[in-house]
């Protein structure tokens, strides 16, 4: 028995409602409420009977939990699966899968500066044989095959900094960008590169995937508006402006994962952007990142996604979750390009339902086109 056996058929009204609503913010052409996209992953396998390891050694499974959840909640009509450290395994790091956590890395595999030079950039032949690379092959080659109306394949260079920070260890990699900035910087660019050929390489099979790209390590609890500009910035310019001239893109998701309390400003400017732009900023300082600020900085720029506070969605308070939902909706709704309704960061895997559902229900209660 095949995965597609253990659910049933996708309603096609549903989808075809969701595809409107979703297309809404790029096309100009409101339709029926904001979207929520409260970056569901593992926990929609718990929500389907499976654990957090079945949602990553079984990419197939996971994402197949993700089409059946999305339309149980009235999400998003797309699927997508992924976990923190693609490509890193291309450069050498052993990942391990995890009971309750995504694959791990068994622990840094260099130690000195001058150790960056002896990384080596694959080649895309090399990518297209590499274990992400099957990864996103076994999700992606089910859904054309049981949900062809859900796929939408994604490229991720998810945190180009953190993720190339694993190669020498995080706290070496910190020290690094005080003592060994051109050392800190050479192995970001190692990283980018190797994202970006992944890029190439899920562009030629699956046509001009979309990419999602984020800060996560580089945020201000981390680093100085100086350091984040330097390390994540502009490698973020420089992965999304190759990607595109290799074919990926143009559509663009931006999650700057953590406290961006003033970094944010500098990536109005930093970035390279495209009519089909996503910009997502989970916290200011402690709190989620207020709507009305990203709408300032951003609305002229991209797709506005505000946050609830993604610590919320378990705790056993589904009105807190309504009420703040509430006032980002009511903060970021009418931005020019559009707005997304989502958690800070991807979804716990143990949120409750009722919270899903608040999310959801203040969307519709505050996000219908046409009542403001």
């Amino acid at each position: 028995m095949g995965y597609e056996d253990l659910f049933p058929p996708m309603d096609t009204k549903w989808h075809g409602n969701a595809s409107k609503r979703f297309a809404s913010p790029f096309v100009d052409n409101p339709h029926d409420r904001i979207d929520v996209d409260s970056i569901i992953l593992s926990n929609a396998a718990v929500a389907c009977g499976y654990t957090i390891r079945d949602f990553y050694e079984h990419p197939d499974l996971g994402i197949a939990c993700v089409a059946h959840a999305s339309e149980m909640y009235d999400l998003l009509p797309v699927t997508h699966w992924f976990f923190s450290l693609p490509w890193v395994t291309e450069l050498g790091l052993k990942l391990v899968y995890k009971e309750t956590l995504p694959p791990i890395p068994t622990g840094p595999i260099y130690s000195d500066p001058e150790d960056v030079d002896k990384i080596h950039v694959p080649d895309k032949e090399t990518i297209v044989k590499s274990w992400t690379m099957t990864q996103f092959n076994t999700c992606y080659d089910y859904v054309a095959k049981h949900l062809p109306s859900t796929l939408v394949p994604i490229s991720y260079g998810f945190d180009l900094v953190g993720a190339a920070a694993e190669l020498v260890g995080v706290e070496n990699f910190i020290m690094w960008t005080f003592t060994e900035p051109e050392a800190a910087n050479k192995l970001c660019k190692k990283y980018v590169d190797t994202a970006v050929v992944g890029a190439e390489a899920m562009a030629d099979k699956f046509g001009s995937s979309m990419l999602t790209v984020g800060s996560v390590l580089a945020n201000n609890d981390i680093f100085s508006d100086e350091g984040v500009e330097e390390y994540s910035v502009k490698n973020m310019y420089y992965y999304v402006s190759n990607c595109f001239k290799r074919g990926a893109g143009p559509q663009v998701f931006y999650h700057l994962c953590g406290n961006h309390e003033t970094d944010y400003k500098l990536f109005k400017d930093g970035l390279m952007w495209s009519p089909f732009t996503v910009m997502h900023i989970g916290y200011k300082g402690r709190n989620a990142f207020p709507s009305a600020l990203l709408k300032e900085t951003f609305e002229d720029k991209a797709t506005c996604m505000g946050s609830v506070d993604t610590k919320l969605m378990i705790d056993p308070n589904p009105m807190r979750v309504y009420n703040d939902a509430k006032d980002q909706l009511l903060a970021g709704r009418d931005s020019k390009k559009g707005y997304i309704l989502g958690t800070c960061c991807e979804t716990p895997p143990y949120t409750i339902p009722g919270n899903m559902r608040a999310l959801v229900k203040a969307a519709r209660d505050f996000g219908t086109f046409g009542t403001w």
